[in-house]
Protein backbone atom coordinates (compact mmCIF):
# COMPACT_ATOMS: atom_id res chain seq x y z
CA UNK A 1 0.00 0.00 0.00
CA UNK A 2 1.74 3.53 -1.13
CA UNK A 3 2.94 5.06 1.97
CA UNK A 4 1.13 8.23 4.40
CA UNK A 5 2.36 11.28 2.05
CA UNK A 6 1.85 14.95 2.37
CA UNK A 7 -1.56 15.88 2.52
CA UNK A 8 -0.80 19.14 0.65
CA UNK A 9 -2.12 19.80 -2.65
CA UNK A 10 -1.09 22.69 -5.45
CA UNK A 11 0.41 23.34 -8.01
CA UNK A 12 3.71 22.37 -7.76
CA UNK A 13 2.32 18.40 -6.75
CA UNK A 14 0.05 18.59 -9.71
CA UNK A 15 2.83 19.24 -12.41
CA UNK A 16 5.04 16.74 -10.97
CA UNK A 17 2.19 14.27 -10.91
CA UNK A 18 1.15 14.87 -14.47
CA UNK A 19 4.88 14.76 -15.82
CA UNK A 20 5.15 10.87 -13.93
CA UNK A 21 1.73 9.96 -15.89
CA UNK A 22 3.26 11.08 -19.20
CA UNK A 23 6.60 9.51 -18.59
CA UNK A 24 4.36 6.23 -17.90
CA UNK A 25 3.94 6.26 -14.24
CA UNK A 26 1.90 2.70 -13.86
CA UNK A 27 -2.17 3.13 -12.19
CA UNK A 28 -4.60 0.47 -11.14
CA UNK A 29 -7.63 2.93 -11.28
CA UNK A 30 -8.22 5.60 -13.50
CA UNK A 31 -11.14 7.73 -11.76
CA UNK A 32 -12.73 10.64 -13.87
CA UNK A 33 -14.57 13.34 -11.99
CA UNK A 34 -13.66 15.17 -8.90
CA UNK A 35 -17.01 15.70 -6.88
CA UNK A 36 -17.61 13.64 -4.06
CA UNK A 37 -18.63 10.25 -5.55
CA UNK A 38 -15.07 10.57 -7.90
CA UNK A 39 -13.15 11.53 -4.45
CA UNK A 40 -14.87 8.46 -2.77
CA UNK A 41 -13.51 6.04 -5.19
CA UNK A 42 -9.88 7.53 -5.03
CA UNK A 43 -10.05 7.29 -1.39
CA UNK A 44 -11.50 4.09 -1.39
CA UNK A 45 -9.26 2.65 -3.98
CA UNK A 46 -5.78 4.45 -3.24
CA UNK A 47 -6.58 2.73 1.21
CA UNK A 48 -7.25 -0.71 -0.28
CA UNK A 49 -3.49 -0.60 -1.78
CA UNK A 50 -4.42 0.01 -5.87
CA UNK A 51 -2.10 3.06 -7.16
CA UNK A 52 -5.21 5.50 -7.68
CA UNK A 53 -5.02 8.41 -10.20
CA UNK A 54 -8.21 11.33 -9.91
CA UNK A 55 -8.65 13.79 -12.95
CA UNK A 56 -11.33 16.20 -12.87
CA UNK A 57 -11.98 19.04 -15.98
CA UNK A 58 -12.28 22.12 -13.52
CA UNK A 59 -11.99 22.07 -9.85
CA UNK A 60 -12.57 19.55 -6.98
CA UNK A 61 -16.01 19.85 -6.22
CA UNK A 62 -16.93 22.54 -9.53
CA UNK A 63 -20.29 20.49 -10.08
CA UNK A 64 -23.12 19.81 -7.79
CA UNK A 65 -21.15 18.73 -5.19
CA UNK A 66 -20.87 22.18 -3.91
CA UNK A 67 -24.85 23.07 -4.67
CA UNK A 68 -26.58 20.68 -2.15
CA UNK A 69 -27.89 21.89 1.04
CA UNK A 70 -24.99 20.87 2.78
CA UNK A 71 -26.88 18.43 4.51
CA UNK A 72 -26.07 14.95 5.69
CA UNK A 73 -29.55 13.66 5.98
CA UNK A 74 -30.74 10.44 7.91
CA UNK A 75 -32.83 9.15 5.18
CA UNK A 76 -36.27 9.91 6.97
CA UNK A 77 -37.88 10.73 4.13
CA UNK A 78 -37.08 7.72 2.10
CA UNK A 79 -38.63 5.78 5.37
CA UNK A 80 -42.01 7.82 4.26
CA UNK A 81 -41.79 6.81 0.99
CA UNK A 82 -41.49 3.10 1.95
CA UNK A 83 -37.56 2.79 0.92
CA UNK A 84 -36.16 1.36 3.91
CA UNK A 85 -32.78 0.20 2.52
CA UNK A 86 -31.73 3.60 1.07
CA UNK A 87 -33.31 5.14 4.32
CA UNK A 88 -31.23 2.91 6.87
CA UNK A 89 -28.06 3.10 4.52
CA UNK A 90 -28.56 7.08 4.98
CA UNK A 91 -29.01 7.10 8.64
CA UNK A 92 -25.91 4.13 8.85
CA UNK A 93 -23.49 6.63 6.61
CA UNK A 94 -24.70 9.97 8.73
CA UNK A 95 -23.09 8.64 11.83
CA UNK A 96 -20.09 7.36 10.29
CA UNK A 97 -19.51 10.43 9.18
CA UNK A 98 -20.62 12.48 11.90
CA UNK A 99 -18.42 9.98 14.48
CA UNK A 100 -15.59 8.60 12.53
CA UNK A 101 -14.80 10.06 9.38
CA UNK A 102 -15.17 14.02 9.16
CA UNK A 103 -16.32 14.59 13.01
CA UNK A 104 -14.83 18.58 12.21
CA UNK A 105 -17.03 18.64 9.30
CA UNK A 106 -20.61 17.30 9.95
CA UNK A 107 -22.82 18.21 13.27
CA UNK A 108 -25.85 18.13 14.59
CA UNK A 109 -28.40 20.58 13.00
CA UNK A 110 -31.33 21.61 14.93
CA UNK A 111 -34.43 21.21 12.56
CA UNK A 112 -37.88 23.31 13.72
CA UNK A 113 -41.22 22.74 12.20
CA UNK A 114 -43.44 25.55 14.04
CA UNK A 115 -46.86 24.40 14.58
CA UNK A 116 -49.01 27.60 12.84
CA UNK A 117 -53.01 27.55 12.22
CA UNK A 118 -51.99 26.45 8.35
CA UNK A 119 -50.74 22.87 9.55
CA UNK A 120 -53.76 20.84 10.29
CA UNK A 121 -53.90 18.46 13.04
CA UNK A 122 -53.86 15.23 10.39
CA UNK A 123 -50.05 16.84 9.27
CA UNK A 124 -48.67 17.72 12.81
CA UNK A 125 -49.60 14.00 13.30
CA UNK A 126 -47.52 12.92 10.29
CA UNK A 127 -44.70 15.15 10.79
CA UNK A 128 -44.38 13.92 14.48
CA UNK A 129 -44.40 10.49 13.37
CA UNK A 130 -42.23 11.05 10.74
CA UNK A 131 -39.84 12.54 13.47
CA UNK A 132 -40.33 9.82 15.72
CA UNK A 133 -39.36 6.98 13.02
CA UNK A 134 -36.17 9.43 12.51
CA UNK A 135 -35.50 8.54 16.24
CA UNK A 136 -35.57 5.40 15.37
CA UNK A 137 -33.52 5.15 12.36
CA UNK A 138 -30.93 6.80 14.60
CA UNK A 139 -30.74 4.60 17.08
CA UNK A 140 -31.22 1.22 14.78
CA UNK A 141 -27.86 3.12 13.03
CA UNK A 142 -26.10 2.82 16.20
CA UNK A 143 -25.54 6.97 15.94
CA UNK A 144 -25.63 8.24 19.89
CA UNK A 145 -28.21 10.76 21.35
CA UNK A 146 -25.47 12.66 22.48
CA UNK A 147 -24.36 13.11 18.62
CA UNK A 148 -28.30 13.67 17.56
CA UNK A 149 -30.22 14.30 20.34
CA UNK A 150 -33.81 12.87 19.84
CA UNK A 151 -36.75 14.99 18.58
CA UNK A 152 -39.35 17.00 20.69
CA UNK A 153 -41.86 19.15 20.86
CA UNK A 154 -40.87 22.19 22.19
CA UNK A 155 -43.42 25.95 23.44
CA UNK A 156 -43.68 29.19 21.32
CA UNK A 157 -41.26 31.08 23.29
CA UNK A 158 -38.64 28.07 22.26
CA UNK A 159 -39.34 28.26 18.56
CA UNK A 160 -38.93 32.04 18.75
CA UNK A 161 -35.52 31.60 20.09
CA UNK A 162 -34.00 29.25 17.73
CA UNK A 163 -35.93 31.04 14.82
CA UNK A 164 -37.13 34.72 15.89
CA UNK A 165 -38.48 36.02 12.02
CA UNK A 166 -40.73 33.17 12.61
CA UNK A 167 -44.89 34.20 12.49
CA UNK A 168 -46.13 34.54 16.15
CA UNK A 169 -49.85 34.54 15.42
CA UNK A 170 -51.42 31.26 16.33
CA UNK A 171 -48.14 29.82 17.08
CA UNK A 172 -48.86 26.77 18.96
CA UNK A 173 -45.34 25.72 19.74
CA UNK A 174 -42.95 23.62 17.37
CA UNK A 175 -41.46 20.13 16.84
CA UNK A 176 -37.85 19.59 17.01
CA UNK A 177 -35.69 17.59 15.35
CA UNK A 178 -32.10 17.24 14.62
CA UNK A 179 -30.03 16.06 11.38
CA UNK A 180 -26.67 16.11 9.83
CA UNK A 181 -24.96 19.48 8.58
CA UNK A 182 -22.04 19.85 6.49
CA UNK A 183 -19.91 23.01 7.48
CA UNK A 184 -19.56 22.63 3.60
CA UNK A 185 -19.62 20.26 1.03
CA UNK A 186 -17.08 21.85 -1.06
CA UNK A 187 -14.92 20.86 2.24
CA UNK A 188 -15.65 17.74 2.28
CA UNK A 189 -14.93 17.00 -1.25
CA UNK A 190 -11.66 18.43 -0.34
CA UNK A 191 -11.08 16.42 2.79
CA UNK A 192 -11.77 13.58 1.30
CA UNK A 193 -8.90 14.11 -2.14
CA UNK A 194 -6.36 15.50 -0.12
CA UNK A 195 -6.86 12.15 2.38
CA UNK A 196 -6.64 10.25 -0.70
CA UNK A 197 -3.31 12.34 -2.14
CA UNK A 198 -2.04 11.68 1.78
CA UNK A 199 -2.46 7.76 1.05
CA UNK A 200 -0.50 8.64 -2.26
CA UNK A 201 -3.43 9.40 -5.21
CA UNK A 202 -2.39 11.22 -7.29
CA UNK A 203 -5.00 14.54 -7.54
CA UNK A 204 -5.13 16.26 -10.83
CA UNK A 205 -7.88 19.12 -11.55
CA UNK A 206 -8.02 21.34 -14.76
CA UNK A 207 -7.08 17.81 -16.45
CA UNK A 208 -9.56 16.72 -18.90
CA UNK A 209 -10.38 12.52 -20.04
CA UNK A 210 -11.62 11.93 -23.68
CA UNK A 211 -11.55 8.55 -25.34
CA UNK A 212 -12.01 6.62 -22.58
CA UNK A 213 -11.99 3.00 -22.41
CA UNK A 214 -11.78 -0.24 -19.95
CA UNK A 215 -8.05 0.41 -20.31
CA UNK A 216 -6.84 3.80 -21.15
CA UNK A 217 -8.10 7.85 -20.93
CA UNK A 218 -6.34 10.46 -23.02
CA UNK A 219 -5.51 13.30 -21.00
CA UNK A 220 -5.50 17.16 -21.44
CA UNK A 221 -4.09 19.84 -19.22
CA UNK A 222 -6.62 22.56 -19.05
CA UNK A 223 -3.51 24.92 -18.80
CA UNK A 224 -1.38 23.83 -21.07
CA UNK A 225 -3.25 22.05 -23.81
CA UNK A 226 -0.74 19.14 -23.47
CA UNK A 227 -2.54 15.72 -24.25
CA UNK A 228 -0.91 12.18 -23.37
CA UNK A 229 -2.63 8.69 -23.27
CA UNK A 230 -2.45 6.91 -19.44
CA UNK A 231 -3.28 3.22 -19.32
CA UNK A 232 -5.19 2.11 -16.07
CA UNK A 233 -6.67 -1.71 -15.51
CA UNK A 234 -10.04 0.18 -14.17
CA UNK A 235 -11.27 3.23 -15.92
CA UNK A 236 -14.00 4.63 -13.40
CA UNK A 237 -16.86 7.27 -14.56
CA UNK A 238 -17.68 9.42 -11.74
CA UNK A 239 -19.22 12.57 -13.71
CA UNK A 240 -22.66 12.57 -12.09
CA UNK A 241 -24.86 14.51 -14.61
CA UNK A 242 -22.10 14.36 -16.99
CA UNK A 243 -21.71 10.71 -16.77
CA UNK A 244 -23.20 10.33 -20.50
CA UNK A 245 -20.58 12.33 -22.38
CA UNK A 246 -18.02 9.67 -20.53
CA UNK A 247 -20.31 6.43 -22.12
CA UNK A 248 -23.39 7.82 -24.36
CA UNK A 249 -25.64 4.95 -23.26
CA UNK A 250 -26.53 6.28 -20.38
CA UNK A 251 -29.53 7.30 -19.72
CA UNK A 252 -30.08 9.85 -16.57
CA UNK A 253 -32.96 12.96 -15.61
CA UNK A 254 -31.19 15.65 -14.38
CA UNK A 255 -33.42 17.59 -11.70
CA UNK A 256 -32.54 21.15 -10.30
CA UNK A 257 -31.81 21.71 -6.73
CA UNK A 258 -32.33 25.68 -5.99
CA UNK A 259 -31.44 27.75 -3.23
CA UNK A 260 -31.45 31.33 -2.27
CA UNK A 261 -28.86 33.13 -0.15
CA UNK A 262 -30.01 35.72 2.54
CA UNK A 263 -27.92 37.71 5.58
CA UNK A 264 -28.63 35.64 8.57
CA UNK A 265 -29.78 39.07 10.18
CA UNK A 266 -32.85 38.91 7.63
CA UNK A 267 -34.15 36.11 9.62
CA UNK A 268 -33.01 37.55 13.02
CA UNK A 269 -30.19 34.74 13.64
CA UNK A 270 -31.58 31.86 13.80
CA UNK A 271 -29.99 28.86 15.73
CA UNK A 272 -32.25 26.33 14.21
CA UNK A 273 -33.28 25.19 10.51
CA UNK A 274 -36.67 26.64 10.01
CA UNK A 275 -38.25 23.34 8.46
CA UNK A 276 -41.64 24.56 6.33
CA UNK A 277 -44.08 22.16 4.94
CA UNK A 278 -45.04 22.57 0.92
CA UNK A 279 -48.72 23.16 0.84
CA UNK A 280 -50.40 20.21 -0.53
CA UNK A 281 -47.42 17.84 -0.44
CA UNK A 282 -46.82 15.12 1.72
CA UNK A 283 -42.94 15.15 3.28
CA UNK A 284 -41.55 17.50 1.13
CA UNK A 285 -40.34 20.84 3.13
CA UNK A 286 -38.65 23.84 2.41
CA UNK A 287 -35.88 24.40 4.88
CA UNK A 288 -34.17 27.83 5.77
CA UNK A 289 -30.94 26.57 7.27
CA UNK A 290 -28.16 28.93 8.98
CA UNK A 291 -24.71 28.71 7.44
CA UNK A 292 -21.35 29.87 7.87
CA UNK A 293 -20.33 33.71 6.73
CA UNK A 294 -23.65 34.94 8.34
CA UNK A 295 -25.93 33.65 5.84
CA UNK A 296 -29.25 31.65 5.25
CA UNK A 297 -29.56 29.26 2.43
CA UNK A 298 -33.31 28.43 1.46
CA UNK A 299 -34.09 25.31 -0.31
CA UNK A 300 -35.10 23.77 -1.95
CA UNK A 301 -36.48 22.78 -5.36
CA UNK A 302 -36.81 19.48 -7.13
CA UNK A 303 -37.42 20.25 -10.97
CA UNK A 304 -37.15 18.97 -14.29
CA UNK A 305 -33.71 20.01 -16.45
CA UNK A 306 -34.03 18.15 -19.85
CA UNK A 307 -31.35 19.43 -22.76
CA UNK A 308 -27.66 19.94 -22.51
CA UNK A 309 -25.86 20.06 -19.07
CA UNK A 310 -24.90 23.72 -18.18
CA UNK A 311 -21.40 23.95 -16.03
CA UNK A 312 -23.09 25.98 -13.76
CA UNK A 313 -27.04 26.04 -13.63
CA UNK A 314 -28.78 28.92 -12.83
CA UNK A 315 -32.26 29.40 -10.50
CA UNK A 316 -35.23 30.34 -12.65
CA UNK A 317 -37.82 33.05 -11.80
CA UNK A 318 -40.18 30.29 -11.15
CA UNK A 319 -38.17 28.44 -8.17
CA UNK A 320 -37.25 31.57 -6.66
CA UNK A 321 -40.96 32.69 -6.66
CA UNK A 322 -41.83 28.95 -5.04
CA UNK A 323 -39.16 29.56 -2.54
CA UNK A 324 -40.48 33.02 -1.25
CA UNK A 325 -44.01 31.70 -1.27
CA UNK A 326 -42.85 28.75 0.90
CA UNK A 327 -40.71 30.38 3.34
CA UNK A 328 -42.97 33.71 3.94
CA UNK A 329 -46.49 31.05 5.28
CA UNK A 330 -44.18 30.70 8.43
CA UNK A 331 -42.57 34.00 8.88
CA UNK A 332 -43.75 37.30 10.75
CA UNK A 333 -42.20 39.30 8.15
CA UNK A 334 -42.56 39.26 3.83
CA UNK A 335 -39.56 38.48 2.03
CA UNK A 336 -38.98 39.64 -1.31
CA UNK A 337 -36.61 39.65 -4.24
CA UNK A 338 -34.76 42.85 -2.41
CA UNK A 339 -33.73 40.57 0.55
CA UNK A 340 -31.92 37.72 -1.72
CA UNK A 341 -27.97 38.36 -1.60
CA UNK A 342 -27.32 35.18 -3.71
CA UNK A 343 -28.33 32.22 -5.40
CA UNK A 344 -27.55 28.81 -6.61
CA UNK A 345 -28.84 25.48 -8.12
CA UNK A 346 -27.36 21.94 -8.86
CA UNK A 347 -28.73 19.11 -10.65
CA UNK A 348 -29.17 15.54 -9.24
CA UNK A 349 -27.75 12.72 -11.65
CA UNK A 350 -31.27 10.97 -10.99
CA UNK A 351 -31.26 7.29 -12.35
CA UNK A 352 -33.84 7.76 -15.56
CA UNK A 353 -36.96 5.18 -14.69
CA UNK A 354 -39.41 7.23 -16.80
CA UNK A 355 -42.36 9.28 -16.16
CA UNK A 356 -43.22 10.67 -12.73
CA UNK A 357 -42.24 14.06 -10.97
CA UNK A 358 -38.21 13.53 -10.19
CA UNK A 359 -39.19 14.37 -6.61
CA UNK A 360 -40.55 10.52 -6.92
CA UNK A 361 -37.49 9.35 -8.22
CA UNK A 362 -35.25 7.03 -6.44
CA UNK A 363 -31.99 8.20 -4.94
CA UNK A 364 -30.41 4.88 -5.21
CA UNK A 365 -27.06 4.68 -7.76
CA UNK A 366 -26.63 2.09 -10.18
CA UNK A 367 -22.72 0.92 -11.09
CA UNK A 368 -22.80 -0.21 -15.05
CA UNK A 369 -20.00 -1.66 -17.41
CA UNK A 370 -20.24 0.08 -21.00
CA UNK A 371 -19.51 -2.13 -24.00
CA UNK A 372 -15.92 -0.14 -23.86
CA UNK A 373 -15.24 -1.68 -20.58
CA UNK A 374 -15.71 1.81 -18.52
CA UNK A 375 -17.00 1.11 -15.27
CA UNK A 376 -19.48 4.15 -14.40
CA UNK A 377 -21.84 5.11 -11.20
CA UNK A 378 -24.57 6.68 -11.45
CA UNK A 379 -27.27 8.20 -9.14
CA UNK A 380 -26.91 8.55 -5.55
CA UNK A 381 -26.40 11.17 -3.25
CA UNK A 382 -24.02 12.54 -1.28
CA UNK A 383 -24.73 11.09 2.34
CA UNK A 384 -23.90 7.99 0.67
CA UNK A 385 -20.77 8.59 -0.83
CA UNK A 386 -18.77 6.25 0.90
CA UNK A 387 -20.93 3.82 0.57
CA UNK A 388 -21.49 3.86 -3.06
CA UNK A 389 -17.35 4.29 -3.34
CA UNK A 390 -17.10 1.07 -1.85
CA UNK A 391 -19.51 -0.59 -4.08
CA UNK A 392 -17.75 0.87 -7.08
CA UNK A 393 -14.42 -0.38 -6.36
CA UNK A 394 -15.63 -4.02 -5.26
CA UNK A 395 -17.38 -4.08 -8.57
CA UNK A 396 -13.84 -2.84 -10.41
CA UNK A 397 -11.52 -5.45 -8.28
CA UNK A 398 -14.11 -7.92 -9.35
CA UNK A 399 -14.07 -6.93 -12.90
CA UNK A 400 -10.64 -6.40 -13.32
CA UNK A 401 -9.25 -9.06 -11.08
CA UNK A 402 -7.61 -6.48 -8.78
CA UNK A 403 -5.21 -7.45 -6.61
CA UNK A 404 -6.70 -5.21 -3.53
CA UNK A 405 -7.90 -5.57 0.31
CA UNK A 406 -11.06 -4.94 1.65
CA UNK A 407 -13.09 -1.74 2.20
CA UNK A 408 -11.09 0.35 4.74
CA UNK A 409 -12.98 3.86 5.06
CA UNK A 410 -15.34 3.28 7.39
CA UNK A 411 -13.47 4.08 10.40
CA UNK A 412 -10.95 6.24 8.59
CA UNK A 413 -10.59 9.86 9.88
CA UNK A 414 -10.53 12.91 6.95
CA UNK A 415 -7.76 14.88 6.77
CA UNK A 416 -8.95 17.78 9.54
CA UNK A 417 -10.33 14.68 12.11
CA UNK A 418 -8.76 14.65 15.34
CA UNK A 419 -7.60 11.01 14.69
CA UNK A 420 -5.93 11.82 10.93
CA UNK A 421 -2.43 11.55 11.22
CA UNK A 422 -2.11 14.89 9.59
CA UNK A 423 -3.85 16.98 12.05
CA UNK A 424 -2.19 19.72 14.12
CA UNK A 425 0.08 19.24 16.73
CA UNK A 426 0.38 23.04 17.29
CA UNK A 427 -1.89 24.03 20.60
CA UNK A 428 -5.97 24.79 19.24
CA UNK A 429 -6.66 26.93 22.04
CA UNK A 430 -7.48 31.06 21.00
CA UNK A 431 -7.67 30.46 17.29
CA UNK A 432 -10.95 31.74 16.08
CA UNK A 433 -14.17 29.57 16.51
CA UNK A 434 -14.65 29.89 12.28
CA UNK A 435 -11.23 28.74 11.56
CA UNK A 436 -11.89 25.95 13.72
CA UNK A 437 -15.45 25.14 12.05
CA UNK A 438 -13.90 25.00 8.55
CA UNK A 439 -10.82 23.00 9.39
CA UNK A 440 -11.29 20.91 12.66
CA UNK A 441 -7.75 19.65 14.18
CA UNK A 442 -5.66 20.94 11.07
CA UNK A 443 -6.94 24.47 12.19
CA UNK A 444 -3.72 25.58 13.81
CA UNK A 445 -1.51 24.83 10.69
CA UNK A 446 -3.53 26.96 8.35
CA UNK A 447 -2.15 29.84 10.88
CA UNK A 448 1.59 28.25 11.30
CA UNK A 449 2.38 27.23 7.48
CA UNK A 450 1.46 31.24 6.76
CA UNK A 451 3.89 33.22 5.16
CA UNK A 452 2.02 36.13 3.88
CA UNK A 453 1.74 39.17 5.41
CA UNK A 454 -0.97 39.89 8.49
CA UNK A 455 -2.16 36.30 8.02
CA UNK A 456 -4.82 36.20 10.72
CA UNK A 457 -6.17 38.98 9.20
CA UNK A 458 -9.84 38.85 7.88
CA UNK A 459 -9.73 38.96 3.59
CA UNK A 460 -12.37 41.98 4.17
CA UNK A 461 -14.11 43.46 7.04
CA UNK A 462 -17.27 41.75 7.96
CA UNK A 463 -15.99 38.43 6.67
CA UNK A 464 -14.42 35.72 9.09
CA UNK A 465 -12.23 34.01 6.67
CA UNK A 466 -8.50 35.01 7.14
CA UNK A 467 -5.74 35.76 4.56
CA UNK A 468 -3.74 32.58 5.57
CA UNK A 469 -7.13 30.59 4.10
CA UNK A 470 -6.38 31.96 1.18
CA UNK A 471 -2.94 31.18 1.33
CA UNK A 472 -3.49 27.80 2.68
CA UNK A 473 -6.45 26.65 -0.31
CA UNK A 474 -3.19 27.63 -2.71
CA UNK A 475 -0.56 25.77 -0.48
CA UNK A 476 -2.52 22.71 0.59
CA UNK A 477 -5.69 22.51 -1.27
CA UNK A 478 -5.41 22.20 -4.55
CA UNK A 479 -6.73 25.84 -5.56
CA UNK A 480 -5.28 27.04 -8.87
CA UNK A 481 -7.36 29.85 -9.87
CA UNK A 482 -9.17 32.87 -7.84
CA UNK A 483 -12.49 31.40 -8.54
CA UNK A 484 -11.32 27.61 -6.99
CA UNK A 485 -10.68 30.17 -3.89
CA UNK A 486 -13.45 32.48 -3.68
CA UNK A 487 -16.36 30.34 -5.15
CA UNK A 488 -15.32 26.38 -4.05
CA UNK A 489 -12.48 26.85 -0.46
CA UNK A 490 -14.33 29.58 0.65
CA UNK A 491 -17.77 29.95 -0.36
CA UNK A 492 -17.70 33.85 -0.26
CA UNK A 493 -18.18 34.22 -3.96
CA UNK A 494 -21.94 33.20 -3.38
CA UNK A 495 -22.67 36.71 -2.64
CA UNK A 496 -21.51 38.75 -5.35
CA UNK A 497 -21.03 41.99 -3.41
CA UNK A 498 -18.97 39.92 -0.97
CA UNK A 499 -17.01 38.21 -4.03
CA UNK A 500 -16.04 41.75 -5.48
CA UNK A 501 -14.42 42.83 -1.97
CA UNK A 502 -12.38 39.71 -1.75
CA UNK A 503 -10.81 39.49 -5.35
CA UNK A 504 -7.93 41.12 -5.18
CA UNK A 505 -6.99 39.24 -1.96
CA UNK A 506 -7.18 36.29 -3.61
CA UNK A 507 -5.21 37.24 -6.68
CA UNK A 508 -2.48 38.73 -4.16
CA UNK A 509 -1.52 35.51 -2.58
CA UNK A 510 -2.54 33.33 -5.60
CA UNK A 511 0.78 35.01 -7.00
CA UNK A 512 2.52 34.03 -3.68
Amino acid sequence: MPGVNSTALNAARRTADLTALADGAPTDVLVIGGGITGAGIALDAVTRGLSVTLVEKHDLAFGTSRWSSKLVHGGLRYLATGNVGIARRSAVERGILMTRNAPHLVRAMPQLVPLLPSMSRPNRALVRAGFLAGDLLRKTAGTSGTVLPGSQRISAQRVIDLAPAVRREGLDGGLLAYDGQLIDDARLVCAVARTAAQRGARILTYTSASQATGTSVTLTDQHTGQSFDVESRAVINATGVWAGEIDASLKLRPSRGTHLVFDAATFGNPIAALTIPIPGELNRFVFAMPEQLGRIYLGLTDEESPGPIPDVPQPTAGEIAFLLDVVNTALGITLDTGDIIGSYAGLRPLIDTGAGHTADVSRDHAVVESSSGVISVIGGKLTEYRHMAEDVVDRAVELRHLDAGGCQTRNLPLVGAPQNPGSATAPMAGLPESLVLRYGAEAANVLATATCDRPAEPVADGIDVTRAEFEYAVTHEGALTVDDIVDRRTRIGLVAADRERVIAVAEELLAG
